[in-house]
């Protein structure tokens, strides 16, 4: 019994090790993004600095990658939520969305702050400075209502 129970500690660390060498994903651009929210409306700096801290990991082109994030199974799981939140958003992409689809990620956006379901909750767990205060909120809120008021 021993000797099965070794034999399978063993098994499981060299898989885990191998699966270590699985390469990843880097979304990390660290340039400046020609088709970027900021090149299609003015952001405030307080906004930009909300953005960047609560919704840029998932929706931009540059992550800030946590420690954790070097090791497997966590790696997979951070490169899932960011592509999937890619795809939803992406904010250095927002330039060459359709007028159309730029209104409706905006509105989208006041929405998400209504209902408070983003940054999402198993993102917020880690990353506590991400959780939106209220005045965080009513900043993004009253400047998604100028953009909204500016838009024919």
């Amino acid at each position: 019994m021993k000797r099965a129970l070794k034999i399978t500690l063993v098994v499981i660390g060299i898989l885990f090790l191998a699966v270590q060498l699985i390469p990843r994903d880097h979304n990390e651009s660290g340039s400046a993004q020609p088709n970027a929210l900021t090149k299609v409306f003015p952001i405030p700096a307080s906004v930009g600095a909300i953005l960047k801290k609560s919704c840029y990991d998932c929706h931009s082109n540059s992550t800030n990658y946590p420690w954790y994030a070097q090791i497997q199974p966590f790696r997979y799981m951070l490169d899932g939520h960011i592509k999937s939140g890619k795809a939803e958003l992406n904010f250095d992409e927002f330039g060459s969305y359709t007028a159309r689809k730029q209104r409706s990620k905006l509105r989208a956006i006041g929405e998400s702050l209504d209902e408070d379901s983003m940054p999402l909750s198993s993102y917020t767990l880690i990353h506590r400075n991400a959780i939106l205060s209220k005045e965080d909120k009513l900043t993004l809120a009253n400047w998604l209502k100028v953009i909204n008021d500016r838009q024919p």
